[in-house]
């Protein structure tokens, strides 16, 4: 029995405890351990990891931006599609998690309930539904598209048939032969709608907002071109390269508005093409500059909306009636199905309300008015506390995997530097988080990116983006592979010096 209670108090003490396995909390993993962290463990919800693409099922769900810039750079993967399917990511996920054991450190089934940042001990406190945990550093790797947005429509809760959200998919509502009514029309819908187009008997689409939509040039990588690249490392860097330069091409416009002309005339060519009917097309037109909402990419969606079973109408629900959905603009279409299509709460962290730091303020209180992270990762006056994929890491563009290395380059550096110099604890200053979101908002002023209003894919709060990154990929990549000590102030232990002696100190001076 001894030895039982102590493997169990073992397991529930860790120096870095990782809040989700989803592609962040896998990665995060394997860059600690490769950076000499093996004290690792990673706490998830769920029975299995694999975060947005575990949870996301609806049909046609997959990635939108090419396969090869979503993968890991130290695990590559021979993707079947030039834009691989959920399927292939999850499965891929599971794969490198084993492959580098990554696997061994995560506790299913385990909610973090609350964290707390304990001063004395110099620990994060996690109250969990399988117990206690302690960690000298905490990772948050919940991401950005955690929590489903669902929509205040009266009525929608005496609905008689099925009504679900998108990323909640019910596969058990047979949509065969059945009415269909899609709320939304944002990325989700421009994937699953041309999937269930075939099946249902009609589908009424409920468009608020019209998107921009460019072709997606999707292909199969036959075996032979990966036998090709397999041996020929220096073609697959190339494609890989391609991809991530196409990339970057249309990212340079959303920072420079000027230059979006030619990307509007694709787009507007692509519409033109794929739908004939011109009352359509007007109605899918938007009024609103390319790339100041989120971007989306489809070669199918516009066809499947000409289909004789699919109405578009382009206004929002109001009301839903026994078994009819009420537009705005008068509208009433009986519907069996519900499909609600109406996103995420973009960049929340659900644990925010729990997560207590200096003088027991919840970081949700602390982001009442603005989500501050300094380069989007630490923020002040939470010690040893990392977010990953945290506010304004992304652009219309960036792969996450990108950002994400990145960004565990700069945790395990700073990391290091609190191993090495005797410190027990670090925390971002004011004044430095500050300086980052003063001149982050001010690049961001005149980007497409700010150009949407307060109901724009990129606003996480009223008036604020809290969502894009406001520069080029390579800037933000080169500045997190730079960690700056000086923008941190370190705490000694409390047997070295009282906390009331505490002062600014840079890890060099705990040196020799």
């Amino acid at each position: 029995m001894a030895e039982e209670s102590s493997v169990n108090r073992e397991r529930r003490e860790a120096e870095v405890v990782v809040i989700g396995a989803g592609l962040c909390g896998v990665a995060a993993v394997i860059a600690l351990r490769r950076a000499g962290f093996d004290d690792v463990v990673v706490l998830e919800k769920s029975a299995r990891l694999g975060g947005t693409w575990r949870d996301n099922t609806y049909p046609g769900c997959g990635c939108d931006v090419p396969s090869m810039l979503y993968e890991y750079s130290f695990a590559p993967h021979p993707w079947s599609r030039c834009f691989a399917d959920r399927s292939e990511i999850l499965n891929y996920l599971q794969t490198t998690a084993v492959t580098h054991g990554a696997d061994q450190a995560i506790r299913y089934d385990t909610e973090v309930l609350s964290s707390r940042w304990e001063p004395d001990a110099h620990r994060w406190n996690l109250q969990t539904t399988s117990g206690t945990y302690t960690a000298r550093a905490l990772i948050v790797a919940t991401g950005p598209w955690h929590r489903p947005r669902f929509p205040d429509i009266p009525g929608l809760d005496t609905f008689p048939g099925t009504a679900f959200h998108s990323a909640r998919w019910n596969h058990q509502a047979g949509l065969t032969g059945r009415h269909v009514a899609v709320v939304g029309t944002g990325a989700s819908t421009v994937q699953f709608l041309p999937e269930i187009q075939p099946k249902a008997a009609h589908i009424d689409v409920f468009q608020s907002t019209p998107q921009w939509v460019l072709p997606k040039p999707d292909y199969p990588l036959t075996p032979g071109l990966h036998r090709f690249l397999g041996h020929h490392p220096q073609a697959r860097h190339a494609l890989r390269g391609l991809h991530h330069w196409t990339q970057e091409a249309i990212g340079l416009p959303l920072r420079h508005p000027r230059l979006l002309r030619p990307l509007e005339a694709m787009a507007r060519l692509h519409l033109r093409t794929s739908v004939p009917d011109r009352a359509l097309r007007q109605a899918l037109t938007p009024r609103y500059r390319f790339g100041s909402r989120r971007l989306t990419t489809s070669s199918t969606y516009y066809p499947a909306l000409t289909q004789p079973n699919v109405r578009m109408h382009p206004t929002r629900v109001t009301a839903v009636e026994g078994s009819h959905v009420i537009g705005a603009d008068g509208t009433r279409t009986r519907a069996d199905v519900i499909v609600l299509a109406t996103g995420f709460h973009i960049g929340d962290i659900p644990l925010a309300r729990h997560l207590y730091g200096i003088n027991n303020t919840t970081l949700a209180r602390t982001w009442t008015d603005d989500r501050r992270a300094y380069l989007g990762t630490s923020v002040s006056g939470y010690p040893n506390l990392f977010l990953l994929i945290g506010p304004n890491l992304l652009t219309g563009t960036t792969a996450v995997p990108t950002v994400l290395e990145a960004q565990l380059r700069y945790i395990t550096t700073a990391l290091t530097h609190l191993r090495t110099s005797g410190c027990a604890a670090l925390d971002v200053t004011p004044e430095a988080q500050a300086a980052h979101q003063h001149a982050l908002h001010e690049a961001l002023r005149t980007t497409v990116y700010n150009t949407g209003g307060d109901t724009s894919y990129y606003y996480g709060l009223p008036g604020i983006n809290t969502f894009c990154w406001p520069w080029s990929t390579t800037r933000l990549v080169k500045r997190l592979h730079s960690f700056t000590p000086d923008a941190y102030t370190w705490t000694l232990p409390a047997q070295t010096r009282t906390e009331r002696d505490i002062r600014s100190a840079h890890p060099s001076d705990r040196r020799g």
